[in-house]
């Protein structure tokens, strides 16, 4: 049996999704009436990315525990270079 491709890869075909008036309107003013499908197509493989992130995240913590929030704040001050407090945060 052959995988299926994944996100972003195969042959590329029409479907047809139904969406209201409004965000056709915002959509096209946004991408014009050519780059609707390929604005699309991106927007779909980012949820896909996401979603299976959450999916990690949720197998992580049922293994390991809950994310420590504090230490999640400490590296995210590492990374934004934040010096102050970021002795405690290692």
């Amino acid at each position: 049996m052959t995988a299926s491709p994944a996100p972003g890869e195969g042959p590329i075909r029409p479907v047809s999704v139904s969406l209201h008036e409004g965000t056709i309107a915002a959509l096209k003013a946004r991408t014009g009436k050519r780059g609707m499908s390929a604005y699309v197509e991106t927007l779909i493989q980012r949820q896909l990315e996401r979603d299976r992130l959450r999916e990690l995240i949720e197998d992580a913590e049922a293994e390991h525990g809950p994310v420590n929030q504090a230490a999640v704040e400490a590296k995210r001050a590492l990374l934004r270079g934040d010096t102050v407090g970021s002795a405690d945060a290692a």
